[in-house]
């Protein structure tokens, strides 16, 4: 039971998240609305986990936990230069790098 709670509560994360993920233009709410979806998929993977007894879901949850750090520090530089270069956090305003 607690299981299905927690499969719901990450669909419902996940849904969210590519929601903000595909409304929002500002570069900043784009990369949180990613982290939702990548806690939402640990959440999945643990709840698995528990659900079959296995500590394979604690394992991908470090995997994703690890991966979710060294994504939010390269898109942060990236966000930097971005800001600096264009002084807009707007999506659309990048779309000059096309060539």
């Amino acid at each position: 039971m607690l299981t299905t709670h927690a499969l719901v509560l990450a669909i419902m994360l996940f849904c969210l998240g590519l929601v903000g993920l595909l409304s929002r233009r500002n570069i900043l709410y784009m990369l949180l609305s990613l982290e939702i979806m990548l806690n939402a998929a640990s959440l999945a993977f643990i709840a698995g986990g528990a659900r079959w007894g296995q500590a394979d879901g604690e394992v991908m949850f470090l995997f994703i936990l690890t991966l979710a750090a060294a994504e939010v520090s390269v898109a942060l530089g990236i966000v930097l230069q971005l800001s600096y270069r264009f002084q807009t956090l707007d999506a659309d305003a990048f779309s000059e790098m096309k060539g």
